[in-house]
């Protein structure tokens, strides 16, 4: 069952005109990984809908000395990012509508979408309604989110997608709005 930017507007309401930008995008992406049932689609809405500010936000915001998070330190070992102040924060901040962030996702990413590493050349491909929705959804299959999504453990996606329960109160209005539009 495709959602209509309809639906996508009552569930979220500031994406405004963004609705019918996403709109068949996510539904193209929510099919191609099997994010299919009422379940499923709820839970995926409220975390994108979360990460990105309804639609609002394909790119992280913050700059130079946010990012550095991501450039130099523990953080950015972990995302695959080298280990000088070289701009890898910025260059691999999170985009898409659930913010892939640092060089190794964006190299999972782009081997699962492209078959290849244009991702690391080209990021702002994320940008772009397209891969925005198809990198969210290839991330959350990447992390079996849909069998959380089946039990409705909105907590442990909520953790897998963010590290840990960042704007969680939103997360799950978002949820529990979608499933009554999704009925």
């Amino acid at each position: 069952m495709p959602i209509t930017a309809q639906q996508l507007l009552q569930i979220l309401p500031n994406a405004r005109s963004q609705a019918g930008v996403f709109e068949s995008a996510l539904n193209l992406a929510m099919d191609r990984f099997q994010i299919n049932t009422r379940l499923r689609m709820a839970a995926f809405i409220a975390q994108v809908g979360h990460e990105s500010g309804q639609f609002q936000y394909v790119k992280e915001l913050g700059g130079d000395q946010y990012l550095s998070k991501y450039d130099i330190g523990t953080l950015a070992k972990s995302l695959g990012n080298t280990p000088e102040a070289d701009g890898d924060g910025q260059k691999y901040r999170g985009r898409g509508l659930i913010q892939i962030t640092g060089h190794d996702n964006y190299l999972a990413c782009s081997k699962a979408l492209f078959g290849d590493d244009r991702l690391l050349r080209t990021p702002e491909l994320l940008e772009q309604a397209e891969w925005a929705c198809k990198s969210a959804a290839w991330f959350w299959n990447s992390r079996n989110l849909n069998a959380l999504a089946d039990a409705g453990d909105i907590e442990t996606i909520t953790r897998r997608i963010n590290g840990g329960l960042n704007g969680m109160q939103d997360r799950l209005n978002l949820w529990t709005k979608a499933t009554k539009v999704l009925t």
